[in-house]
Order: structure tokens, then sequence, then C-alpha cells
């Protein structure tokens, strides 16, 4: 099936950081964004359809579950549209354990581009499955938090909740 003919569906779900918008169609998880940045990756993906599908529904049983700190792995089919680089970051996202976190230069060298750093930042807000690709594992390299697309309280939210249930 082409790219113009493949039904994407979407679905709104109220998860605990506020409204998630999901995007699938029925092989991959196309997106899982922020009401913050909505607009700019539904841009990305065309024309859809707002309704579930299975794909759908079995992502939120996992992000409920990752909620209530059952989760630690997401096991989904994905589809990354992007450029080599940030599918590259993108995968070697999902490789930062659960319930610990990896500075912009860590990430940048475990991309094999050490001097990348601002790529990588770059790249991690431009994630279109948040959460999944665990993007808010990411800090800056003295500790503190930077930048992410549901904002840093959300950040915050997620890192605490991996750090206790870990």
């Amino acid at each position: 099936m082409s790219a113009s003919t493949l039904s994407i569906s979407f679905q709104t779900w109220d998860s605990p950081l506020g409204r998630l918008f999901i995007a699938a169609d029925h092989d991959a998880l196309r997106a899982i964004a922020f009401e913050s940045n909505w607009a700019r990756i539904r841009a990305t993906l065309g024309t859809m359809q707002a309704q579930t599908n299975p794909l759908i529904v079995q992502t939120i049983v996992q992000l409920q579950a990752y909620f209530a700190g059952e989760c630690q792995t997401f096991e989904l089919p994905l589809h990354l549209n992007g450029t080599p680089f940030q599918q590259r970051t993108w995968q070697t996202l999902r490789n930062i354990p659960y319930g610990e976190t990896r500075s912009y230069s860590e990430q940048a060298n475990a991309v094999g581009q050490p001097q990348a750093v601002r790529a990588i930042g770059h790249t991690n807000s431009l994630n279109p499955i948040s959460i999944v690709i665990p993007c808010h594992r990411v800090i800056a390299k003295s500790g503190k938090l930077a930048g992410y697309a549901g904002g840093l309280a959300a950040k915050q939210f997620l890192l605490t909740l991996e750090q206790r249930y870990r």
C-alpha cells in the first residue's frame, strides 16, 4: 500500500500528563504527541481519520501500564519518518534503560557523532513518538532538565515515575 493510500487513524487519550494524541496505521505506531506539538506532527502524517484501531488500543493499554509502573519496555511496532541521523538518534534513545538518564553529549557519543550535541537536542525535539521513544531520559550535562515537547514539568514527572518503579 502506498503512503498516499495508507489509512492512518488517530485518537486522543487523557493521560496523567494531559491529553495525548496517538496516531497509527494498521501496521505501526506513527505518533504519540502532546497537545503542544500535535499540529506540527500531524502535518507530517498527512490525511488521517479520527478513529481508533487495534494498534491505538494496544498503545493505550501499554501507556496505562507504564503510568502504573507496570511496563518498562514498550512492545509496539514503530514507523519513523526522518533523516538517517534522526532515525539513528531515535533508535539509540530506546537503548537508554528505564529509570536512567543520559546527557546530550553522551547521546551524541552513542549515536557515533560526539560533535553533534546540538543536533541531538534538535532531533529529540522532533521525536514523533513521545514516551515510547524516551527522549525525556536525555538531560543537560550538569544534571538539569532541558527541553521537552511536553514541557519540563512533564519531563520531571516521567523521570520521577521511572525512578519510583525501577
